[in-house]
C-alpha cells in the first residue's frame, strides 16, 4: 500500500481526546492532526516522538492532517487502525498470505452473526468461504514481541465469539493480526491488559478459529505485509 504522497515528518506535542494530536512540523508550524487509533497507544505518545503525517485535500474534511507513523525503539510503527484491512486485502489478492491463497473473490465488510460485520470474506467458485477478521497490532513492550490488544476491547471479544460460532458450523474462520512494525519477530496476546480477549481467543481457537500473524515493512512512502510471524499458543 503506497501513500498518495510521501508523508510529512514532525514532532508530537501531545495526543488528547483519543482522536486528536498536536504535531510540530519541521518548519515550526504546529498543526492538529486526526489520530486514527482509539487504543491506548502505549509507548507511542511521548512528547517529542518523531511522527509522520498524511495530508488530504478533501474540502469536506475538518482536519486535513492524519497521523500515520511513529518512531519507536529506532523503527517505524504504523498507528492508523484503518490501514490493516487494505494491507491484508492487497496481500491476500497478491498471494502474499500463504494460508489464504486459492480464493477467487474478496468481499469487504460483510454482515454476519448478531449485528456484526466481518472485515473480509474470501470465496471459491465451489461455494466455500473463509471469514477473516483483521486486527491492527502496534504494541511492543518486550523487544521483538508484538502484542494485542493494548487496552480492553469489548468489540474484539465480540468478534471472536462470532467467529467461533461460524467455525462450529464448519465455516472457515480466521483472525489475522497485522503487525504494523518491522522489528517484530513473534506475536502474543496481551492477556494482562485484556483477560477477556485472551480467554475469548483461547475459546475461539478451541472451536476451530485459525490465528495468523503477519508483520510489515514500513517507510514514509509505503507499508507492505512482508512476513509471517509465529503466534504464541
Amino acid at each position: 500500500m503506497r501513500f498518495a504522497a510521501p508523508l510529512v515528518t514532525g514532532r508530537l506535542v501531545r495526543r488528547y481526546k483519543r482522536f486528536l494530536a498536536d504535531v510540530r512540523l519541521a518548519g515550526g508550524e504546529t498543526v492538529v492532526a486526526h489520530c486514527p487509533n482509539p487504543g491506548a497507544m502505549l509507548g507511542l505518545t511521548d512528547a517529542e516522538t518523531e511522527v509522520w503525517l498524511s495530508r488530504s485535500d478533501d474540502p469536506k474534511r475538518v482536519l486535513p492532517w492524519s497521523w500515520e507513523l511513529a518512531s519507536h525503539q529506532g523503527g517505524l510503527v504504523g498507528i492508523n487502525t484503518a490501514r490493516p484491512n487494505r494491507l491484508a486485502e492487497e496481500a491476500i489478492a497478491g498471494g502474499a498470505v500463504a494460508e489464504l491463497t486459492g480464493y477467487d473473490t474478496i468481499r469487504r465488510e460483510v454482515r454476519y452473526g448478531e449485528n456484526s460485520r466481518v472485515d473480509l470474506v474470501l470465496g471459491r467458485r465451489n461455494g466455500e468461504q473463509c471469514y477473516v477478521e483483521i486486527k491492527n497490532v502496534h504494541l511492543m513492550r518486550e523487544r521483538g514481541l508484538a502484542e494485542f490488544p493494548d487496552c480492553v476491547t469489548a468489540r474484539g471479544a465480540k468478534h471472536l465469539k462470532e467467529l467461533a460460532g461460524l467455525a462450529a458450523k464448519g465455516v472457515r474462520a480466521v483472525v489475522l493480526f497485522v503487525v504494523q512494525r518491522g522489528d517484530a519477530h513473534s506475536f502474543a496476546v496481551a492477556g494482562d491488559l485484556d483477560p477477556a480477549f485472551a480467554a475469548g481467543l483461547k475459546a475461539a481457537r478451541a472451536a476451530g478459529v485459525e490465528t495468523l500473524c503477519y508483520g510489515c515493512a514500513l517507510s514514509p512512502e509505503q507499508i507492505v505485509l512482508d512476513r509471517s510471524l509465529p503466534v504464541a499458543a
